[in-house]
């Protein structure tokens, strides 16, 4: 691992940077490492996905799956009118 000390950081660009920091979260000299590896092209690409279902987890169901599990569950979409009142 390499050290360096950059010299005539103007005072726009510190402030940049230290906003840069604190809405990361992070430390100065992790928030200029992460902006020169982007910059550079060296940065590790994160690889996320955004799910707005449950299907990668429970995969997908064709007609008679649907309608078995409906069947399943009916007997909790019921009311207890008693216990309610």
């Amino acid at each position: 691992m390499g050290a360096m000390t950059i010299r005539g950081l103007d005072d726009i660009t510190m402030k940049a940077l230290k906003e840069r920091a604190k809405q990361d979260g992070s430390s100065i000299n992790t928030a200029l490492l992460r902006i020169l590896k982007k910059e550079l092209g060296i940065e590790k690409k994160r690889h996320t996905v955004v799910y707005h279902d449950l299907d990668h987890l429970a995969g997908t169901w064709d007609k008679k799956e649907l309608a078995d599990f409906r069947c399943n569950v009916k007997e909790f979409e019921k009311i207890d009118e008693k216990m309610w009142k």
